[in-house]
C-alpha cells in the first residue's frame, strides 16, 4: 500500500488547533521515488495544527557539483534559502518554512572550516549553524550516519578544532548519533560550554540489531542524565519513530494512533522534560523520516496529549519558544 494511503487509515480530530508551533526539525529533498519539497511539507504542516515556522536540518541535498569539495554543502543552503524565500512571500500561506537553516560543514577540516561556515552565512541570513552527524556502530544491521563518520568522531582532535570555530562564530551545533555514544557527546559538550548545542532525536536510542527498545531505555536514561550540568545542551523531543528505534510501527496493518505513540514512547519525553525543563526542550517532527511510521497530525496530537498536565508556560516553550530562541527566529535571541 502506498504510504499516504496507509497513513490515511487512521485519522483524529486535531487537538488545540490554535496553539502556535515551531517545528524545529524537518528535511527537504528530491530523490528518485522520494520527493519532499515545499508542496509536500506544506501538506503536512497544513494538516490542522498551527505551524507558524519551521527549521530545516541538513540531509545531503542539492550539493554543488563544481568547485571546492569543502564548499559543496553550501549548495544545500542556497537551495533551502530559495524555498524559504518562496514561503516567506506569503503566496503559500502563513507558515514560514525554513525560517531557520541548519546546514553541514565538515568539522574535520579543523580551522579550515571557517570559510565554509562564512559561505553558508553569506548564502542565507536564516543560517543558524550546522549538524555534523556522528552516528557510528560496528554492527552490520546499524547503518552509520550519512556523513560516513569514523568511530569516536566527537573525540577527534581535528573535529574539535573545527568545533572551536563554531564557538568563535557563535553558531549552533545539532548533534546526531546513537545512544551508546552519549558519553562521548557529554565530553564534547563539557569541553565547549559556550556553544549552543541541540541534541537531535533523544540521542538515538537503538532498538534493532543487538538492541531491544525496552532494554535500551534504562541505559539511555542513565547516559542522558549525565547531561544535567551541560546547560548549553538543548533537547529535540521527537525522531523516535524511526525504524532504528525498534518500535516497528511501519510493519503494522494500521499506523499508530496518538494514544499508542504516547503509551509506547511517552516516557522518553517525560524524562527529558522533567530532567531538563521546558526551556531546554522542544518538540520536533523529523519529517519526512518519521512519516514512515505516523502522520504529521497524529504525531503533534501525541505531543499535545503528553503535555496535558503541564503549565501554559511549559507548553509555550516546548511547542514554540525554546525553538525560536535557540535558532534566533522571529527576532528572538539565543
Amino acid at each position: 500500500m502506498e504510504k499516504s494511503a496507509w497513513l490515511d487509515l487512521v485519522n483524529e480530530e486535531i487537538l488545540e488547533p490554535e496553539r502556535p508551533i515551531c517545528d524545529p526539525h524537518h528535511h527537504l529533498w528530491d530523490h528518485p521515488g522520494s520527493r519532499y519539497l515545499l508542496d509536500e511539507v506544506l501538506q503536512d504542516t497544513g494538516s490542522g495544527h498551527n505551524i507558524v515556522s519551521t527549521v530545516f536540518v541538513e540531509c545531503n541535498s542539492m550539493y554543488r557539483r563544481e568547485g571546492a569539495v569543502a564548499l559543496a554543502p553550501v549548495g544545500e543552503t542556497e537551495f533551502v534559502q530559495d524555498i524559504a524565500a518562496m514561503s516567506a512571500s506569503g503566496e503559500y500561506g502563513d507558515t514560514r518554512i525554513a525560517a531557520g537553516i541548519v546546514s553541514f560543514a565538515d568539522l574535520t577540516l579543523g580551522a579550515d572550516v571557517r570559510p565554509v561556515l562564512e559561505a553558508h552565512a553569506a548564502a542565507s541570513s536564516r543560517f543558524s549553524g550546522i549538524r555534523h552527524a556522528a552516528g557510528w556502530h560496528a554492527h552490520d544491521e546499524i547503518r552509520n550516519s550519512h556523513t560516513n563518520p569514523p568511530e569516536s568522531l566527537m573525540l577527534n582532535d581535528t573535529f574539535r578544532e573545527g568545533f572551536a570555530v563554531l564557538d568563535d562564530m557563535e553558531l549552533t551545533f545539532d548533534a546526531w548519533f546513537y545512544h551508546d555514544q552519549i558519553p562521548e557527546f557529554v565530553d564534547l559538550a563539557k569541553a565547549f560550554p559556550g556553544v549552543t548545542i541541540i541534541l537531535d532525536h533523544f540521542g538515538g536510542p537503538l532498538g534493532i540489531g543487538p538492541y531491544d527498545a525496552d532494554e535500551t531505555y534504562p541505559v539511555w536514561q542513565d547516559h542522558i542524565a549525565e547531561l544535567g550540568t551541560c546547560t548549553n545542551v538543548h533537547f529535540k523531543l521527537g525522531g523516535i519513530n524511526m525504524k532504528i528505534n525498534g518500535f516497528n510501527w511501519h510493519k503494522r496493518d494500521l499506523p499508530p494512533t496518538s494514544d499508542e505513540l504516547v503509551d509506547r514512547t511517552g516516557r522518553y519525553y517525560e524524562f527529558c522534560i522533567d530532567q531538563f525543563g521546558s526551556e531546554r526542550c522542544m518538540f520536533e517532527s523529523n519529517f519526512p523520516v518519521d512519516r514512515e511510521s505516523c502522520s504529521y497530525g497524529i504525531l503533534w496530537n501525541a505531543f499535545k496529549k503528553l503535555t496535558g498536565s503541564r503549565s501554559e508556560d511549559e507548553k509555550a516553550a516546548l511547542f514554540h519558544h525554546t525553538a525560536t530562541r535557540v535558532y534566533a527566529i522571529e527576532g528572538t535571541s539565543r
